[in-house]
């Protein structure tokens, strides 16, 4: 699709809302805010639906306004941003296939172009960085507070722009947000330095018990529910976990388990050469060549051993 069927779309439509991948992220919360804060702008009915919202990004401006669920089904515009695949919508997938008219705007090189719109760009680190481009597009005026959303993706999903996918849009990007008064630094701290006392805890968890597998190439660990429960975790007490064994020399793959109602989600990070995007397909997940995650319905130990195996298969 081109950004004149975004424009038209946005043009017709009378009620919009506004949906993202489930256990979200900072790319996520980020510019499904943006995009809501600019519909809103234009003068537009729009609803932002995310059932639950990590502590870390509440800060946000326009956060009091999302909602945890629909009110009504049947809009007339529905926009997925930020996820790949229409399950991982979750809870809000039948109001995705309700609306009359729906657009995905993504990153993911595993999208699965399940909207009746599909603009996506695997080559961009955020897709917050994506909706700048949409958003200038539109005219939109880039305020300070749709810049920090913006940004807050921007930050989140390239790791503080440290990962491979940076490019020079990146920080051409950040650069005109900062030249629009958004607080770079401020963002950053509370993204990123701020952590929350069941987060240390969790912190402690996962580092006792790291294993290391493969002449250290594998660095393993998880938290159970029963863990979160005993440090009083939130959603979003788990990011950034992952990063842990991945920043050890010598190992090319961390993998996190985290155990929810549904099962254990599996967090891989890669540092070199592994695509764990591709390890995640195995099991119906996906992700990025160097940020990946899917879903084992299995025990510890079994969802254990067939993440473990699979990454053997990439080394």
């Amino acid at each position: 699709m081109t950004l004149d069927n975004i424009a038209e779309e946005i043009n017709v439509a009378k009620n919009i809302a506004i949906l993202t991948h489930e256990s979200p992220d900072g790319d996520a919360i980020g510019t499904s805010l943006a995009m809501f804060l600019a519909l809103k702008q234009i003068g537009k009915e729009v609803d932002i639906i995310i059932p639950e919202v990590p502590k870390a990004y509440r800060f946000l401006p326009g956060v009091d306004e999302i909602k945890t669920e629909a009110d009504k089904s049947n809009y007339d515009l529905v926009i997925s941003l930020d996820c790949a695949d229409l399950k991982r919508l979750s809870d809000n997938s039948q109001i995705f296939e309700e609306a009359k008219r729906t657009i995905n705007i993504d990153h993911h090189g595993s999208n699965k172009m399940f909207a009746d719109f599909n603009y996506v760009d695997p080559a961009s680190p955020a897709c917050a960085q994506i909706l700048i481009v949409v958003l200038n597009f539109l005219n939109i005026k880039i305020t300070k507070e749709i810049g920090s959303c913006l940004l807050t993706g921007i930050i989140t999903d390239t790791g503080g722009f440290q990962y491979s996918g940076v490019n020079a849009e990146t920080f051409e990007f950040t650069a005109w947000l900062l030249n629009r008064g958004v607080n770079v630094s401020e963002v950053y701290r509370k993204v990123f330095q701020i952590k929350t006392m069941p987060h240390f805890e969790l912190r402690k968890l996962v580092i006792d018990r790291l294993e290391f597998l493969e002449n250290n190439k594998i660095a393993f660990t998880y938290i159970t529910e029963e863990d979160e429960l005993k440090v009083g975790a939130e959603n979003g007490d788990h990011e950034g976990l992952v990063e842990i064994g991945r920043d050890i020399e010598g190992v090319e793959v961390s993998i996190l388990l985290h155990e929810t109602e549904k099962g254990f989600k599996v967090s891989l990070r890669s540092n070199d050469y592994v695509n764990v995007s591709d390890v995640c397909l195995m099991f119906g997940g996906g992700g990025h060549p160097r940020a990946a995650g899917c879903l084992l319905q299995y025990p510890l130990e079994q969802a254990k051993q067939k993440i473990i195996n699979e990454v053997k298969n990439y080394l």
